[in-house]
């Protein structure tokens, strides 16, 4: 679907900042073991069009260890053992909504595919490095992301997990927006209180019902 994003890439393409990030990131690839794989890179906007994105979940950037990321936020590969922030996600659903999750199963394709943009805001990083790829670039590549998306014209909920998240709040303009803001679903933060009962996923899908759109699926089978 990347196709569908032409409008948004054309925009972007001949800005300075794309220029140098493609640069760096042919040098990080030549010579670093850097994640995800580069085709897949964009998987989250290829895996969901624009016109159909009814939320976004924001992250910080990929995972950093083998086998692990695959260009989408929080998502890994079917096989792969579901990261502990993940399977917090999981909990809260099942508190939710009463669903049984396969905490097995930790690819998000199916989230993907029902319109819900798993956006990192940096898409990539070296091997057991986080935030090695933290860059000027990538800050204005997902300011330029989150001010496209607040043009669309269809409701949209944004799940705005921790401190990093909540950052992107002041691009949120569009009165067609929910903004839930909560912390972050890793052990670290979501043990302390403030993720588990919150209800997201039921708000999430009561606020696109009130908008006569279709709720998302959240179950992962």
């Amino acid at each position: 679907m990347l196709k569908d994003w032409n409008d948004f890439f054309k925009q972007i393409k001949e800005k300075e900042y794309s220029h140098t990030l493609n640069e760096f990131l042919d040098e990080e690839y030549k010579n670093f073991t850097v994640y995800p794989p580069r085709r897949l890179m964009f998987n989250a906007f290829d895996k969901t069009n624009p016109t159909t994105i009814k939320a976004v979940i924001i992250g910080q950037d990929p995972y950093h260890n083998p086998g692990q990321a695959m260009g989408m936020s929080f998502s890994v590969p079917k096989g792969i053992e579901p990261p502990p922030s993940l399977i917090n996600i999981y909990k809260e659903i099942e508190n939710d909504l009463g669903i049984k999750m396969d905490m097995s199963n930790g690819d998000l394709t199916k989230w993907a595919n029902q319109g819900v943009l798993l956006l990192n805001a940096y898409l990539s990083v070296r091997e057991n490095e986080p935030l090695s790829h933290s860059r000027k670039e990538y800050d204005y590549f997902i300011a330029d992301t989150m001010r496209y998306i607040d043009t669309l014209d269809q409701p949209i909920v944004f799940f705005l997990w921790g401190g990093f998240a909540k950052k992107f709040e002041g691009f949120i303009k569009n009165n067609n927006r929910l903004i839930i803001k909560s912390v972050h679903p890793s052990p670290l933060s979501a043990n302390r209180g403030g993720w588990f009962n919150t209800k997201q996923f039921s708000r999430c899908n009561e606020f696109l019902l009130s908008k006569g759109v279709a709720p998302i699926d959240w179950s992962n089978k």
